[in-house]
């Protein structure tokens, strides 16, 4: 029987640190949860009483000289998480890192070269990469399905700035960089759109800010318009402007043979796609499809329990089943800088950032 993957946990009270580990037991890998920097001004109001034994260390200098661990999960703020990855990369410690990781390509770049230098495992928390209506749209367009694929539409909406308060870290340029929504959560169908179609975005023009009615120090939202190598529009729009604890997200993908409506957070199940389009004869085509409701506990769900999986698999191994990479993660910050350049810049930006 192979021993446990070791792991240590950055982060104790991150806003995704207790579902992060709630997704552990449903693994199936033996895995032990075996330490904690908790961070956060060494907060642990999250930590679950089973933890509560756990060594915990100040510093990750202190976890690594005194406590044997195989790879660590980051939760840390954008202005930290760098210097700890690079850290514990050069020490030979696998890595699953919050996202976005940094606040600029620029800031993760030394990180990145001491992950690909050392060889570690390395997964990032973009979870819908696992999603299995991300997987039905990806097939659907490598496919070609869509024909000529012509635009695509995604919102992102979530509670506004006073849910939490405008003093919370996420909102502390001190802490999180400059960047605020499109930085934090809209990263997540940036991220995606590389995984759905691999197309070079070329151009990007974008208007970020705060349009809330709390005054904030970093963008509550706005919208970003990605033009790809083969011509495809990506329209993204989102926003901390829903003024109760909620969220909801829509997908709208157009292309000259069908166009697809995707709600991947549709209440009792795993999301519903509307499917429109001609057939060969007289008939077009209208299909609803529904995937089924997952129950599993924890951040993502079963996207989140894949994407340990297969770190930890990775780790194991050194099988390279990862989804999101060093240069995924990468390339996701650098188009989330082309759209805070368009934006403070008021223009287009395409591939160098040269203007257009």
């Amino acid at each position: 029987m192979s021993s446990p993957f070791r792991l240590a946990f950055l982060g104790v009270d991150h806003p995704h640190g207790a579902g992060w580990r709630d997704l552990l037991p449903q693994v199936g890998l033996p895995v032990e949860l075996s330490a904690f920097v908790p961070s956060f001004d060494g907060a642990v109001t999250s930590l679950e009483e089973k933890y509560a034994h756990l060594p915990r260390y100040g510093t990750v200098a202190e976890l690594i000289q005194r406590h044997p661990f195989d790879g660590a999960i980051v939760c840390l703020p954008n202005t930290e998480t760098p210097a700890v990855v690079e850290q514990l990369a050069r020490a030979g410690k696998h890595l699953l890192v919050e996202k976005p990781g940094a606040e600029s390509a620029a800031a993760f770049q030394t990180a990145a070269e001491a992950v690909r230098t050392c060889g570690v495992a390395f997964q990032s928390g973009y979870l819908w990469r696992y999603d299995p209506g991300s997987e039905r749209l990806r097939t659907m367009i490598a496919d070609g399905r869509f024909g000529q694929l012509i635009s695509l539409e995604a919102g992102l909406f979530t509670s506004d700035v006073h849910r939490r308060g405008p003093t919370h870290y996420l909102f502390d340029p001190q802490r999180t960089g400059r960047g605020g929504f499109f930085n934090w959560l809209m990263c997540h169908f940036v991220d995606l759109i590389g995984y759905l179609i691999p197309e070079p975005i070329v151009r990007v023009t974008a208007r970020v800010g705060r349009f809330g009615s709390t005054p904030v120090a970093v963008d509550d939202g706005g919208t970003a318009i990605l033009e790809l190598a083969n011509g495809a529009l990506v329209t993204l729009t989102g926003g901390y402007w829903l003024p109760r604890w909620t969220g909801e997200s829509h997908w709208c993908i157009r292309g000259s043979e069908r166009w697809v409506r995707w709600d991947p957070n549709k209440p009792g199940t795993g999301g519903e796609f509307l499917i429109r389009g001609p057939q060969p004869q007289f008939l077009a085509m209208n299909e609803t499809f529904t995937l089924p409701e997952d129950k599993t506990p924890g951040y993502g769900g079963m996207r989140g329990v894949r994407l340990l999986r297969d770190w930890i698999t990775c780790a194991q191994t050194g099988e390279p089943c990862c989804r999101n990479t060093i240069e995924t993660t990468m390339a996701t910050l650098q188009i989330l800088d082309r759209i805070y350049q368009s934006s403070t810049e008021q223009r287009t930006i395409g591939n160098g950032c040269n203007s257009d």
